[in-house]
């Protein structure tokens, strides 16, 4: 006879309710993301460790060696002593007292030779890009001509120049004139000038041209057709949209030039009072033996550098990183062409 028994009841067990789903949605996204995080760092701590070596422990040197004096006669024995005496912060107070006035003139150079420079060079960097983004025959052998100068080293440029500007050299005879360019006075920071545009416009040029190319030329055919003429096209559609490449380039050249020191150390020579930069002042003080007022004058000079690309940045980062730098949101100034729109709407 078969068993009619029932089985006894298993006991209950308290079970957890289901997690929604959205729970678990946003812990699998928190375990991702921590995951790409730690990718992330795993590789940018190479980039880091590099940087820390050439860049935080240089100078941090720099800012100790900035807090000792020269070396001078020890009163107890008569001897010049044998380290550096600590001074504090006498080499930087120093700059606005009467020994200060070497500086400044320096400091002064500087900012008046990247101003300018860099002015120019925008000018004729984009005047490049456009002649070189045109399609014509030839423009491999006119991109190669104009890229030519940036691609000698600055020493060589500097030598070059520096024959240009001889008393008999080539510039004197086309203005028909003798002018003495390598010595001291404003003819000194012309040579200076025309020098540092010829072998660094190009590079504002290059990087506009690549900017240049990503544009398309269904854009400027809508500017046609809604009838712009040719200078709202470049002011309208060109600059703006060339603008973060153009901002790009010309924070890198700022950069460069505010540590501007081959050039007019080779084609003027050290010790001009009309060109001499703060990199030159940085070298000859180091030259002669005076590190502690040299690393101050580094420190300083590092200083402005960095401020001035945080200023670059914080006033002109939506530009310099794109739409994403300004979080999605429509920048002003941005215009349009009416047939573009229409276009676009049409093809939604």
């Amino acid at each position: 006879m078969a068993d009619t028994r029932i089985p006894p009841t298993a006991p209950a067990v308290n079970r957890k309710p289901d997690e929604p789903a959205s729970r678990r949605t946003r812990k699998k996204q928190s375990r991702a993301t921590a995951g790409s995080a730690r990718m992330a760092a795993l590789l940018v701590s190479p980039t880091l460790l590099v940087l820390t070596i050439v860049v935080l422990y240089p100078t941090l040197m720099a800012l100790n060696e900035s807090l000792y004096g020269a070396k001078g006669l020890d009163p107890a024995t008569g001897f010049i002593s044998a380290t550096e005496p600590f001074v504090g912060l006498r080499n930087y107070a120093d700059i606005f007292g009467e020994a200060g006035e070497r500086f400044w003139n320096a400091f002064w150079n500087t900012t008046f030779f990247t101003v300018v420079t860099v002015a120019l060079e925008t000018l004729i960097g984009v005047a490049m890009a456009l002649i070189m983004h045109k399609a014509f025959r030839g423009r491999g052998l006119v991109r190669a001509g104009i890229l030519i100068p940036w691609a000698v080293p600055t020493a060589i440029s500097g030598l070059l120049w520096r024959w240009i500007f001889n008393s008999d050299g080539i510039a004197n005879a086309l203005i028909g004139r003798q002018v003495l360019w390598t010595t001291e006075g404003f003819q000194a920071k012309v040579a200076v000038i025309v020098a540092e545009v010829w072998k660094t416009a190009p590079f504002i040029g290059l990087l506009v041209l690549a900017g240049l190319q990503v544009i398309g030329k269904e854009v400027y055919e809508a500017a046609r057709i809604d009838g712009a003429s040719p200078p709202r096209q470049f002011w309208h559609i060109t600059l703006p949209l060339v603008k973060p490449a153009l901002l790009v380039a010309m924070l890198f050249r700022c950069m460069d030039a505010l540590r501007m020191f081959d050039l007019p150390y080779i084609l003027i020579g050290a010790q001009k009072h009309s060109v001499e930069t703060l990199s030159m002042l940085a070298q000859n003080e180091a030259s002669n033996v005076r590190f502690g007022p040299a690393s101050a004058y580094s420190v300083l000079l590092f200083l402005y550098v960095f401020l001035v690309a945080l200023a670059f940045v914080r006033l002109l980062g939506a530009d310099l990183i794109g739409d994403a730098g300004a979080g999605g949101r429509k920048r002003k100034g941005s215009r349009i062409p009416a047939a573009l729109r229409r276009r676009t709407e049409v093809t939604a």
